[in-house]
């Protein structure tokens, strides 16, 4: 039972101190649990929980990043298990969780899922530029970043969270405390004062979302792994087309994930995304083809093959790449430039609130009490000497770059947690962000001549906390908006966070070295077409990478292919494509390239030479960071091709579209971006059937696209997503011990599965696929369940 001090009556205690209140919504708001009331918060098991769950799903947000360059929340989905999770352990005698409890489960859990999109998008562009991703570098990357946002909220949380309230919305982290409070165990509304028995029914429907939320991560989970490694099915059914549309394809990656992805991002920015994906597989690809079918020599930046041998994939990777990430660039660019007006709003009025947010009184009450100042200062101080003095980061005493990251940490965290309460996380031009910290950091390290291959990796590393850290920021403001609400202790959610972060770190790292290495393909150059070095060429011992005492690093092959070839080889680092792909090359004593190590996110080769198949993830958010370093720094890119995308964006935005969502479906592979729009029809289906349920309901367009981001059908999508993507990354760790099982599996398929391979299999392959959106259709408009009573609904 919750302790309450009744020598402190519920109308007369300020349950929120500080700054003098500055609104009337302010003056009359009471948090659900209000500042007297003692219940178990800050307790092991809720920590546990919510770090586990933060790696899950932080593993989760890294696989998708990687594969089509977008995350979604974790937090609603986190509590919801939370919640199924200790109502199933108090069915069994255990205590149930107050809703203090739940919530730090959810705090703690939603730090994987913000660590991931920073690393996703900055890290991998280090391989792409064909440098070593080191391990130690990674992992302090997500570190520094991860604190920095968690240590500059802190002092940020008085101003933007409290003394804003109902100004500053943060519509996630509210819905996630809607979430929490419907479902409050009997201690938590005893504390709270609610009604029994409606409270009762709501947490007993929060309990079925937690339901339908496992189910989902089942079958994402069972559909996938069983198609990676027994091959039931055929995973990307496609279909060529011959002339007189030759080079024209179509095709759709047999992906739960992908299609809860749709669900959730919408119709809207699925089709546009699936827009993107039909100018380039049905009009350049095949424009490229007729136009230069005639020629027989290989065209720039192609330099092994005449476009007439080329199939729609290597055109895919030879031009459309490019013309793809001049999109991205310039519709991250164009979405900067049009969020200056928000970010410069955002960075007036954050600086003004944490002015005025005044001096703080002593002996505040349990639901404004933050971690001490001086923890915030000694963490900043600590983390600019360990940036100083950190070699993975190249900036050995050099106290210029260790400000940059402090100053733009400060920056962004601000901006970030500003327009993620105005506009909520999905709208905060997160990417603009880190689009703008690493155009200005290449600009001044050009004009202090930082240009030297090594401070490619700098400035990488520079984005990649700072990314982290705005990320992290806007998160973090979310989970603190859902303590405000529901009556939390913030110094407790800002421990759980620092827990959740630096697990999330440890893991995640690894997960990303893991995922590269199990696509990793070491490609002969002796004999193979796609490499034309002259006669007689030696690598330039200059361009070896170093190791860290400053010698020529040495390297044998690795994973599936270690067992190929014994040798040590020199690690050379190609930054043009003159006679060959630009990357990262093995060479014998002699300086003569033996093999290009093609990495697996981002890589072009996706096939062994043994003939077996890899996973490669396109990465699109880390092409376009490798792209501006190149650009800025390296002063080389096929820039025709480049320009031709940056104009494909600039068309759309003349036109009214904005060309972000269309240009990242020009990038990736048709195939995924099809499932992601079957995910965003199936959406719209359903919307469409809850716009007539409630026509005479006369809700407003936020209601009902409230009641659309609450359905069955997002909480399906939720275990779509978690499910599939855990299957990935378990697979990818699999795909290299089990590489000859695996084999034997396919091999089989190959000849007796008809799903698999076969005149029809392209087709027979759609049925298991159309069965998972028929089931998200149908779970989506609650047909399976009984519906649910009306005050309810309206809760």
């Amino acid at each position: 039972m919750a302790k309450i001090d009744l020598r402190n009556p519920p109308n007369e205690f300020p349950d929120i101190v500080g700054a003098k209140p500055e609104s009337p919504i302010l003056a009359s708001f009471r948090p659900f649990i209000p500042a007297r009331a003692r219940l178990h918060e800050l307790t092991p098991l809720p920590l546990i929980i919510g770090t586990l769950l933060g790696m899950i799903f932080g593993a989760s947000s890294l696989y998708l990043v990687l594969k089509v360059g977008l995350t979604v929340s974790a937090s609603i989905p986190v509590a919801v298990i939370s919640i199924t999770i200790f109502r199933l352990l108090f069915k069994f005698g255990l205590r149930d969780s107050t809703i203090l409890e739940n919530n730090i489960v959810q705090t703690a859990g939603s730090a994987g899922e913000s660590i991931a999109f920073g690393l996703g998008v900055t890290m991998p562009a280090i391989m792409i530029l064909g440098f070593d991703l080191e391990i130690t570098r990674v992992m302090l990357v997500a570190i520094l970043g991860g604190l920095i946002g968690i240590l500059m909220m802190i002092p940020l949380r008085r101003a933007l969270i409290v003394q804003q309230h109902g100004y500053l919305k943060y519509p996630e982290g509210t819905a996630c405390a809607e979430v929490l409070k419907a479902a409050a165990s009997a201690e938590s509304r005893d504390a709270a004062h609610a009604g029994d028995a409606v409270a009762r029914a709501a947490a007993d429907e929060a309990v079925s979302g937690g339901k339908i939320i496992i189910g989902g991560f089942a079958i994402g989970f069972i559909y996938y792994s069983l198609q990676q490694i027994f091959k039931i099915m055929k995973e990307v059914p496609e279909k060529i087309l011959t002339k007189p549309f030759q080079g024209a394809s179509i095709s759709l990656e047999n992906n739960p994930a992908l299609l809860g992805v749709g669900y959730i991002i919408g119709p809207r920015i699925s089709s546009l995304m699936m827009a993107g994906g039909v100018l380039s597989y049905l009009v350049l690809i095949p424009a490229i083809k007729f136009f230069g079918s005639a020629g027989t020599l290989p065209l720039p930046p192609e330099t092994a093959h005449s476009i007439a041998d080329m199939s729609v994939e290597q055109i895919q990777k030879g031009y459309i790449l490019y013309i793809g990430a001049g999109a991205v660039a310039a519709a991250g660019i164009i979405s900067l430039f049009r969020s200056i007006p928000l970010i410069w709003h955002g960075l007036k009025g954050g600086l003004a609130d944490l002015r005025r947010s005044g001096t703080v009184r002593e002996n505040l009450p349990r639901t404004d009490q933050d971690l001490s100042m001086k923890w915030v200062l000694g963490g900043i101080i600590a983390l600019l000497i360990v940036m100083m003095i950190a070699p993975q980061l190249n900036l050995r005493f050099n106290f210029l770059g260790a400000i940059l990251i402090v100053a733009f940490g400060f920056l962004f965290v601000l901006v970030s947690s500003r327009l993620t309460g105005e506009v909520g996380s999905s709208s905060c031009p997160t990417s603009g962000m880190m689009i703008a910290t690493l155009l200005l950091t290449c600009l001044i390290f050009l004009a202090i001549g930082w240009t030297a291959p090594p401070y490619f990796v700098t400035a990488l590393s520079i984005g990649g906390i700072v990314c982290i850290a705005s990320s992290n920021g806007g998160t973090i403001s979310q989970d603190l908006k859902t303590g405000f609400l529901v009556g939390s202790t913030p110094k407790s959610q800002q421990i759980a966070i620092l827990i959740g972060t630096l697990a999330s770190c440890i893991i995640l790292g690894p997960i990303l070295m893991k995922l590269n290495q199990s696509g990793t393909v070491y490609v002969p150059v002796a004999g193979n077409a796609d490499f034309a070095f002259p006669q007689g060429f030696h690598a330039d011992p200059a361009d070896y990478l170093k190791d860290s005492n400053g010698q020529p690093k040495r390297e044998r092959l690795s994973g599936a292919q270690s067992g190929a070839d014994p040798n040590d080889y020199f690690v050379y680092h190609k930054t043009n494509t003159d006679n060959a792909p630009a990357g990262r090359y093995l060479v014998n004593n002699d300086g003569v390239p033996v093999y290009l190590a093609d990495p697996g996110i981002n890589g072009v080769y996706d096939k062994r030479p043994d003939g077996s198949n890899v996973q490669k993830f396109t990465a699109p958010k880390a092409t376009l960071v490798s792209y501006i370093i190149k650009g800025i720094l390296g002063g080389k890119l096929p820039w025709g091709l480049v320009l031709l995308g940056v104009f494909i964006a600039v068309v759309l935005e003349l036109s009214g579209v904005s060309a972000l969502a269309f240009a990242v479906g020009v990038y990736l592979p048709i195939s995924t971006s099809a499932p992601v729009y079957a995910g965003g029809m199936v959406r719209w289906l359903v919307d469409r059937y809850t716009r007539h349920k409630h026509a005479s309901t006369q809700l407003t367009e936020d209601q009902l696209v409230a009641e659309g981001d609450k359905s069955n059908g997002v909480l399906l999508s939720s275990g779509y997503i978690a499910g599939g993507t855990l299957a990935g990354v378990l697979f990818a760790f699999l795909a290299i011990p089990m590489k000859e099982r695996l084999e034997a599996f396919e091999g089989w398929a190959t000849a007796h599965n008809p799903f698999f391979n076969g005149p029809h299999a392209d087709l027979l392959a759609l049925i298991p696929f159309i069965a998972l959106c028929v089931l998200l259709y149908v779970v989506g408009r609650e047909l399976l369940l009984a519906p649910k009573p009306e005050k309810i609904r309206k809760r």
